[in-house]
């Protein structure tokens, strides 16, 4: 790994670009200026099941050409499972449920591994996901921790980080559970935070609840999301849109000292993508920049 950034890397979310083949996408993303990449892995962008290695090595290549830090994003809806959404989860009922999920994360890590080379290390960005029978926290906090543990061994393995992503409406959704988790985690090398800005605006208290916990919890932020977000709706937002002050949320993690991505997160406005991408960066690129 090289130097510290000097400063964080505004970036995008292939999720934003569901329309556009995923070399397009890159390139757009990279023309209008931002430096790091979400990349979610899903059917029609890397799919981790049907992608071979040749794709990925020309698809790092190009990373690196075009200075585009990428971010292996986990989030697809129905990459596992076409009938129920973000299923099966690292907390389902069935055993061999949870070990479809892992091995899916795994890849993932493999696959992060392949696509980056210096000067950056891998981040592999994940969620809780929510349950699928009615079992009580501690036996919810066990099949978590436990997938979390083998996925966590594999990623210092690969010389990987994961930042474990708490998400609204899921089992873990909020920075207290995250504190919960990471104490049962044993304080794991990989085991690291994806804080959602928009996230935190709701689930933590406070008018400037996204910028007080990027501050609190600077010393674990390995990977950051971005959008517009009003309380109390959990709805990514164009970033000029809702009661988030994103700049300034922005600003209070360039200033706690973050150097890491910052991808927009805006996977409902792909039908309008290229123009949405471009006013984000117009908005946000000068509350990364440091002085």
């Amino acid at each position: 790994m090289g130097p510290p950034a000097r400063k964080p890397r505004l970036g995008y979310n292939t999720n934003g670009f569901a329309h556009h083949r995923l070399s397009d996408a890159v390139d757009v993303i990279a023309e209008l200026g931002y430096r790091s990449l979400g990349l979610t892995l899903d059917i029609h962008h890397l799919d981790p099941y049907a992608t071979d290695a040749r794709t990925i090595n020309e698809l790092g290549a190009k990373l690196r050409d075009l200075d585009l830090m990428p971010v292996i994003e986990t989030g697809a809806r129905f990459l596992l499972d076409p009938r129920r959404k973000h299923q099966p989860t690292l907390l389902s009922r069935d055993p061999a449920d949870r070990a479809r999920r892992v091995d899916f994360l795994r890849r993932a890590i493999d696959l992060a591994y392949a696509l980056v080379g210096p000067p950056w290390g891998a981040v592999v960005s994940l969620w809780s996901g929510s349950p699928d029978d009615d079992a009580g926290q501690t036996e919810l906090d066990d099949r978590l921790v436990t997938g979390l543990r083998s996925v966590c061994d594999h990623a210092r393995s690969r010389g990987a980080t994961i930042g474990f992503e708490p998400e609204p409406g899921m089992y873990i959704e909020d920075m207290a559970g995250f504190g919960r988790i990471q104490a049962r985690m044993d304080q794991h090398p990989a085991f690291k935070l994806t804080l959602d800005l928009g996230h935190a605006h709701l689930t933590e208290a406070g008018p400037h609840a996204a910028a007080d916990t990027a501050r609190a919890w600077i010393a674990d932020i390995v990977n950051v999301h971005v959008e517009g977000m009003r309380r109390p709706d959990h709805d990514h937002l164009v970033p000029w849109e809702g009661d988030l002050d994103v700049p300034a949320a922005l600003r209070a993690l360039v200033g706690a000292g973050y150097r890491g991505p910052a991808t927009l997160e805006l996977s409902r406005h792909s039908h309008d993508a290229v123009r949405v991408a471009r006013r984000a960066f117009d908005l946000l690129a000068s509350a990364v920049e440091v002085s």
